[in-house]
């Protein structure tokens, strides 16, 4: 769980990308169509809470989750649902739900694993963030192989995560939570894992749609609001218990997850405490989707 860091209002840093012709698009998805393209995404379905005591269900309902009007909808809804008490990951039969649990809110995550990860390369998307006590809109990586073992030792990217967003809060310039995080899990497996990570204001976030980014190199993870670099990462940072490589473990591929969670440990022990029921369904709304790379990285 990260710290707040009462950092002053936002003082972000000029960005001084590469070239544009340096960069390659290699996969994106504009969320064009009228359906969610299933050669690029899974959709998770269980109710197993993260690890982080959420409290959702993840379903795959078009309820939960849409394409429409040139964007993506991850919808949170305050209802009853009932789906399996783990991921397919963890069930010894991963065709089979198992043990079934019942949820109070429902919600949908979606991943490219098995479809599409990659090593390196500027990672963003351009999103509207939902308000609310207990909101916990995400879009982070995790690795394609487990080749440094089990979480954090081969490493999580957390692109964008906020909570609470809107929510009273005495300590935010504007008395409203408007902070946003970008951080990294790495180091030894659970409960040995360590974490690094900035938190800054951005009050920009309560209103429209934002571009959020990391660039990420061999040497170095940088992170991004609307072209500008707010947080910066050195190898020398970072560290697995898996490998000595001076890289590790953020020198594999990762794939992309977006998940829209309701409570769970870092929602529910801040702003006014644990979920608030009032203005549902939660609406996280996103653009687009792109990856690019550069040659020589």
């Amino acid at each position: 769980m990260m710290r707040k860091i009462l950092a002053p209002l936002l003082l972000l840093l000029a960005v001084t990308p590469a070239a544009a012709a340096d960069w390659k698009l290699v996969w994106s998805d504009e969320f064009d169509g009228e359906k969610l393209d299933p050669a690029k995404w899974n959709l998770e379905v269980d109710c197993w809470g993260g690890g982080n005591g959420e409290r959702q269900c993840y379903t795959d309902s078009p309820t939960n989750v849409r394409v429409s009007q040139g964007k993506l909808v991850i919808t949170a809804r305050h209802e009853r649902v009932t789906g399996p008490a783990l991921p397919a990951s963890q069930r010894p039969d991963s065709a089979k739900p198992g043990t079934l649990v019942t949820r109070d809110y429902s919600s949908a995550r979606l991943t490219t694993k098995g479809k599409a990860s990659w090593r390196y390369g500027r990672i963003e998307m351009r999103a509207s963030l939902p308000q609310g006590q207990g909101t916990w809109p995400a879009f982070w990586m995790m690795p394609e192989q487990d080749a440094y073992g089990p979480w954090a030792a081969s490493g999580e990217i957390d692109i964008l995560e906020a909570v609470n967003l809107g929510v009273p809060c005495t300590l935010c310039a504007g008395g409203r939570e408007d902070t946003i995080l970008g951080t990294i899990h790495f180091g030894k497996p659970w409960p040995g894992n360590v974490h690094a990570g900035t938190e800054i204001p951005f009050p920009e976030v309560l209103k429209g749609y934002h571009t959020y980014a990391v660039e990420w190199r061999p040497d170095q993870i940088l992170w991004q609001v609307d072209g500008k670099t707010y947080a910066t990462r050195q190898r020398s940072e970072w560290w697995s218990s898996g490998s000595a490589a001076p890289g590790a473990p953020f020198d594999r591929p990762f794939y992309l997850i977006l998940n829209l969670a309701i409570g769970g440990g870092l929602a529910e022990s801040r702003g006014s405490g644990g979920v608030s029921t009032t203005d549902f369904p939660k609406r996280y709304a996103i653009l687009w989707v792109r990856v690019w790379q550069n040659g020589t990285m």
